[in-house]
């Protein structure tokens, strides 16, 4: 306190700075302010470790709680799996057809099928890809983490700047360990899949393939339920308390990246309606921000031509009964 008073300019200046705040924070469009406003009251009312962000892709405008929280990251892990494969095909260390063979060591049981298979049966790159993401095979995932080796996947991420993503060890879903072997934040994904949605994450041929793998994502009960008709790129993570999306959602005119996660949850279903909620609610708000762009003569963000969006339908009168209530399995 001596030295403010010693200093009446630099008091001045720093009371002025403080009393500035309010109107820096208020300077966002009002679709965004109602927008943060709303997510964060769903979110303090879930009696459970909840964490997300969202990003416009058209603005840049972020709305988000506790994004930065360290979070088990589950089977949303597996993006930044398919990221390290296709960073290494694209520097012709293999590719899609490379052949694979699936040694005992790698299997888990948590999710997919091809924990079954016998030993030495090979698949393809590509096939396990697929499986990876889109039924979520855990048994793919650890032949594709023996593949590119699990400290590039972690070399990587840091690269990319993500700060709370680490996988150290493979996935195994027996046992209370994958809860802190597997790690990110719904900032780091957002980041990762804003790079996917700009075609900045390898190179363009890259982020159109990885869109296109994760549209296929056959878990659609989380982020996509609300959304019928909508072309959601998303990976669904998921463990006996934790549920988790991350994705890219194409709404028309109003594309954004959202990645939520929850844990310590009392139920899954909760959880399933909490993230419902916040889809929704979300979804609205984007939409109210692409009208409030086009009032003003601003463009919507350049989604390219990899992206397949119908016209997406009004989800104000989407009926919460109606949705898928099964659970994504082990992982």
């Amino acid at each position: 306190m001596r030295a403010l008073r010693g200093n009446g300019a630099f008091a001045c200046i720093a009371v002025c700075a403080i009393a500035m705040l309010p109107s820096l924070v208020d300077a966002a469009p009002t679709p965004v302010r109602q927008l943060r406003s709303e997510v964060r009251i769903l979110a303090s009312r879930v009696p459970a470790s909840t964490a997300f962000e969202v990003l416009d892709l058209s603005s840049g405008y972020v709305a988000g709680y506790n994004a930065d929280l360290s979070m088990p990251a589950a089977s949303t892990i597996k993006v930044p799996v398919m990221v390290e494969v296709f960073k290494q095909l694209e520097h012709g260390m293999f590719s899609l057809d490379r052949r694979v063979t699936l040694e005992e060591r790698d299997k888990d049981s948590g999710s997919g099928d091809l924990f079954a298979a016998p030993d030495g049966t090979s698949y393809t790159v590509a096939d396990l890809l697929a499986r990876m993401i889109d039924i979520s095979d855990n048994t793919a995932a650890n032949m594709l983490i023996r593949l590119v080796g699990r400290q590039n996947i972690n070399r990587e991420m840091r690269a990319l700047g993500l700060h709370h993503t680490r996988l150290t060890a493979d996935i195994r879903t027996q046992g209370w360990a994958i809860r802190n072997e597997l790690r990110t934040s719904p900032a780091d994904m957002v980041h990762l899949l804003a790079l996917m949605a700009k075609r900045k994450l390898v190179d363009e041929w890259a982020s159109n393939e990885m869109i296109s793998i994760l549209e296929g994502d056959e878990f659609n009960t989380l982020l996509p339920a609300p959304l019928p008709g909508v072309v959601i790129a998303h990976k669904t993570g998921s463990l006996f308390d934790t549920l988790n999306d991350v994705g890219i959602v194409y709404a028309a005119g109003a594309p954004y990246v959202i990645a939520v996660m929850t844990t310590a949850l009392p139920s899954q279903d909760l959880g399933r309606a909490f993230i419902h909620s916040l889809s929704r609610a979300v979804y609205g708000g984007e939409l109210r921000l692409a009208a409030w762009r086009a009032s003003h003569g601003l463009t919507a963000f350049d989604v390219g031509e990899a992206a397949r969006i119908p016209n997406a339908p009004d989800v104000r009168y989407w009926d919460n009964s109606a949705s898928d209530s099964t659970t994504t399995g082990g992982l």
